[in-house]
């Protein structure tokens, strides 16, 4: 089963949009579903999963909507740091179901204090943004992610990392705030899915799949 990050609609408006020549900031609320309880013969190997970094070139908003008629929609996440938001989804997809399709012992943990890791992943966001453009009768929507991901094995000091690049387009009639979320969630989603299928579990460290 894929991870589902549940739409939470606009939260925050910062001026009246819609119109021409006006702006607003939306923010859209990427709740995980909480994993289901980690069975108890899960795979004996500890996951830390340290907050990601933000190195994306625009951190003001994470995407933009161009009104037909004028006038610009800007979005961002709720709290304004998608790089946790990421860390945070990768965490729970790990806990539900990774590599074998087995459940994994995972947490987040702040940088450095993963004393009794087996394993080690820490990130940068280089990119995480979409773009929809209104024109008459329909709403373009184009959503990209950027990742660099790095596992670092307690074993033998050895390092893995993986670059991942997702793009989706969508053409909707009539256009919504979820579209933009539901698009974002969807290149996440691939991005993890990705980052499963390249990489393996070995003796309790992550190895290259090929």
């Amino acid at each position: 089963m894929r991870m589902a990050l549940v739409c939470g609609a606009a939260l925050m408006v910062s001026a009246s949009g819609g119109c021409t020549g006006k702006s607003e900031l939306r923010y859209l609320d990427f709740q995980t579903k909480q994993p289901v309880a980690q069975s108890a013969d899960m795979e004996p190997v500890t996951i830390v999963i340290e907050p990601f970094e933000d190195r994306r070139a625009d951190k003001a908003r994470i995407g933009t909507r161009t009104h037909l008629w004028g006038g610009v929609t800007h979005f961002d996440v709720v709290g304004g740091r998608p790089a946790d938001m990421i860390s945070q989804a990768l965490v729970n997809r790990l806990k539900t179901r990774s590599w074998g399709n087995r459940a994994w012992n995972v947490r987040l943990g702040q940088a450095g204090s993963a004393t009794d890791a087996d394993i080690v992943i820490s990130g940068q966001v280089q990119e995480f943004s979409a773009g929809a453009k209104s024109r008459a009768f329909s709403t373009v929507i184009d959503a990209k992610s950027r990742l660099t991901i790095q596992a670092k094995n307690a074993e033998d000091k050895s390092t893995t990392t993986r670059s991942i690049e997702g793009a989706r387009s969508r053409t909707v009639f009539w256009f919504g705030e979820q579209d933009v979320q539901e698009l974002l969630a969807a290149t996440l989603d691939d991005g993890i899915e990705r980052l499963i299928a390249d990489t393996m579990v070995v003796q309790k460290a992550v190895r290259p799949a090929r």
